[in-house]
């Protein structure tokens, strides 16, 4: 089967699928496709050549990540595409297993270059002093292997780490990025966001007495695919699966949400499956106790208004709320799909209570993710 092209892939996206024709994107896509073809031609020749990589920067919502996921899934050579902060999880874990090697850095390099001749880096951005070290040697390890490197982000390449303490160790960096890739800046001054388009159901409630919504969407799934119920491992914890196959994964929330798993499983647990059902998902906050509205106060306690008693800050329940939070904000980072069955709408899923405010940000993502076109990056 041909593949698609960046540019054909984004003039099918306006002309079939209703996007909203954006220059930016149009020019973003033609450097995209100049990268996506020399790489093509050079696998065909069977001769290593130069070829330039594409920083594409901008604000929210301008399809960054829709225009570099669809570069990386149509390429026909050896490539890695990772979120940035799991990247530089993955280089300071590896520095240090390393460390008894003369150069880490250019191992790690030498590395990466034998696993992949094309490196997809999502969501740039550099405030950390470790991470600004290391990365001023490693990008240009890279490019000395030559490595083709397209990323993402919200910052033009002079703007990364701009304040950072010993920035000038950073410099370098930067210029490698700027001498080894095109920049492009990406801002139509069109928000895509604010434009839903197509909705596509991912959140259920749950009806008693019927059967979940969540069997019928697995089936539909995983059509096709060897189903078993065998158990997955993360953290080396064993855990019970409703169904799995070898792209889909379903899971009740008090498997997933009340086990004392931490960020890193759940990046385990997307690393392995495309589409994820989350399954008997309760109530999460309680509106009302003893009478009263309990809402968060400057002290760290829940103050029950109306009521005699003060809550805990932090509950058992509030322990899987955050769990819950770390496992939309990793689907939503990867643009993984993630499918819900809970006891109420969403809107009542965490109405009041400590967390509320940071359960804002996962309100909007799981509204986000009831679109079609959530998963192809924006």
């Amino acid at each position: 089967m041909t593949a698609t092209s960046p540019f054909d892939l984004y003039r099918e996206a306006v002309e079939r699928h209703g996007f909203a024709p954006d220059e930016a994107q149009h020019a973003a896509a033609e450097r995209l496709d100049a990268c996506f073809h020399a790489l093509h031609d050079e696998a065909v020749s069977d001769r290593r050549r130069a070829i330039p990589g594409v920083y594409l920067w901008g604000p929210v919502g301008r399809g960054k990540t829709w225009l570099m996921d669809g570069f990386h899934r149509q390429l026909d050579v050896p490539t890695r595409r990772l979120h940035f902060h799991h990247f530089m999880r993955w280089v300071h874990q590896r520095q240090f297993q390393l460390s008894g090697t003369a150069d880490p850095l250019a191992a790690l390099a030498r590395e990466l270059a034998t696993e992949a001749r094309v490196l997809c880096l999502d969501e740039l951005f550099v405030s950390d002093i470790a991470d600004a070290m290391l990365l001023g040697r490693l990008l240009q390890a890279l490019f000395e292997e030559g490595v083709v490197l397209v990323c993402t982000s919200n910052q033009a390449p002079r703007q990364l780490y701009a304040d950072g303490f010993n920035r000038e160790r950073f410099l370098p960096a930067i210029e490698a990025i700027e001498r080894c890739m095109e920049v492009v800046e990406l801002d139509g001054g069109y928000d895509h966001r604010l434009h839903p388009g197509q909705a596509y159901q991912r959140y259920w409630v749950a009806e008693p007495g019927r059967p979940s919504a969540l069997a019928t969407v697995f089936e539909r799934l995983s059509a096709g695919e060897v189903v078993s119920t065998e158990p997955i491992e993360l953290g080396h914890r064993q855990i019970a699966v409703e169904r799995r196959s070898d792209r889909v994964v379903w899971c009740r929330y008090a498997e997933l949400c009340e086990q004392p798993l931490a960020a890193l499983d759940f990046i385990a647990l997307v690393d392995g499956f495309e589409q994820i059902l989350l399954g008997e998902v309760p109530r999460l906050s309680d509106a009302n106790v003893n009478g009263g509205v309990a809402r968060g106060t400057e002290d760290g306690t829940e103050r029950i208004e109306a009521g005699e008693r003060e809550l805990p800050s932090l509950s058992k329940r509030d322990d899987g709320v955050r769990r819950f939070i770390a496992l939309v904000d990793e689907c939503y980072d990867r643009r993984v799909p993630l499918h819900v069955e809970a006891e109420v709408a969403m809107d009542d899923l965490y109405a009041d209570g400590y967390l509320a405010f940071a359960f804002r940000r996962t309100h909007s993502r799981l509204r986000e993710m009831q679109l079609a076109r959530f998963g192809a990056g924006y």
